[in-house]
């Protein structure tokens, strides 16, 4: 028996019969796209208190984390000025 036989007996054997009606609602289920995403908007980046609590308890052999910490300094201060802007 060669690969493709072997396949074409395993597709043959997982397919035959019916599904259950409780088990092909759950597939219709896992297979619907959601419409939406849930995003939740945080005050505080978990990658930067970590990354600051590690630098607080030992010094990075190398600076892997700095350009990200500073564009995040970056992003607060932008925030910064458009809230006292009123925008």
């Amino acid at each position: 028996m060669n690969e493709h036989e072997m396949e074409r007996k395993i597709t043959e054997i997982l397919t035959d019969g019916e599904m259950k009606e409780s088990d092909r609602e759950q597939e219709q289920r896992k297979r619907i796209v959601p419409k939406y995403e849930i995003r939740i908007q945080t005050q505080l980046d978990p990658i930067v208190e970590e990354t600051r609590k590690y630098r607080m308890m030992a010094q990075e052999i190398d600076d892997r984390y700095d350009r990200y910490m500073s564009r995040v300094k970056d992003r607060v201060k932008d925030r910064g000025d458009k809230e006292e802007a009123g925008e």
